[in-house]
């Protein structure tokens, strides 16, 4: 298998979701801008062969969603009943008096344009402490769509409707690890459910994943650790990531973000791609390249 030379595309990019729809790689990310009024959509990537990238700009019809004034970032996606399902966070919204939150749109093709599937934010209030961004949609072999999120230190995990329309009533619940601090994301393997989050600070390089193993997908998840952080000279803080399975294979990459060394900008961020391996019921130490 090859891979891109990182940074796989140009220019400033956060937060990446992967999947694999309609024979393609898809890669969906946040612009990264320290101006905020410059994160006003979000841009995706596709490809056939992980090394060629095919940009598409401002996915979603952003003219369904009137309150978003601030910023978007963080998406995730899920393919439900032949339909593609975007959620992303919205406004970085400090209190519950504050309008926004997890939005969700919805679109018959990956590459969009998504348009809102309700008039409203999906999420629109903190619950359990957990901020409400950073969003992850993990589809489980029996089709349940789970809804992992949660920012300032506190996670959450719902089960969402059959419509993608809200969450299961009684479903949320909090599953918050040690060491938690943002960007929750889920892979299940040989029958177990590996959940990844971030913890530093996403400015500076102390930024970092690390994961813990569950038999079920609501946990509980003790952490079993770091296994992608800083690696000098060649980069620094790593995380909020997705992942890929190469197809028809146990071929699994780690899609990420991390920092240009020496720039202190804390927008200065690019997407990359490395290997992801496991071992022993384990996640192996990722090397970044």
């Amino acid at each position: 298998m090859n891979l891109p030379a990182n940074p796989i595309v140009p220019g400033f990019y956060a937060d990446p979701e992967a999947r694999f729809y309609e024979g393609k790689y898809w890669i969906y990310a946040t612009r990264s801008a320290t101006d905020y009024t410059q994160q006003l959509n979000l841009d995706a990537f596709s490809s056939a062969d992980l090394i060629h990238w095919e940009k598409h700009t401002g996915i979603i019809d952003m003219a369904d969603f009137p309150w978003i004034w601030r910023a978007v970032w963080a998406p995730t996606i899920v393919e439900q009943g032949g339909r593609y399902f975007l959620i992303f966070a919205s406004n970085d919204i400090q209190k519950d008096d504050e309008i926004g939150g997890l939005e969700i749109a919805v679109s018959d093709s990956p590459a969009g344009p998504f348009r809102g599937l309700l008039s409203q934010p999906l999420i629109d209030r903190f619950i359990g402490g957990a901020q409400p961004i950073d969003a992850h949609l993990f589809k489980d072999d029996d089709g349940t769509v789970y809804l992992y999120y949660g920012g300032w230190k506190h996670c959450n995990v719902a089960v969402m409707n059959d419509e993608m329309t809200g969450i299961v009533p009684g479903s949320l619940r909090g599953i918050t690890p040690e060491g938690y601090f943002e960007a929750p994301c889920m892979i299940k393997k040989d029958g177990k459910y590996f959940l990844m989050w971030s913890h530093g600070d996403w400015i500076d390089g102390t930024y970092s994943v690390a994961y813990g193993v569950s038999d079920h997908p609501l946990g509980p998840f003790e952490s079993r650790g770091t296994v992608l952080s800083s690696q000098l000279p060649l980069a620094e803080g790593p995380g909020h990531h997705g992942y890929l399975q190469i197809q028809d294979t146990d071929e699994w990459l780690i899609v990420y973000h991390r920092r240009v060394i020496g720039n202190t900008d804390p927008g200065a961020r690019v997407l990359c791609i490395d290997k992801l391996e496991f071992g022993d019921g384990a996640i192996k130490p990722v090397v970044m390249t």
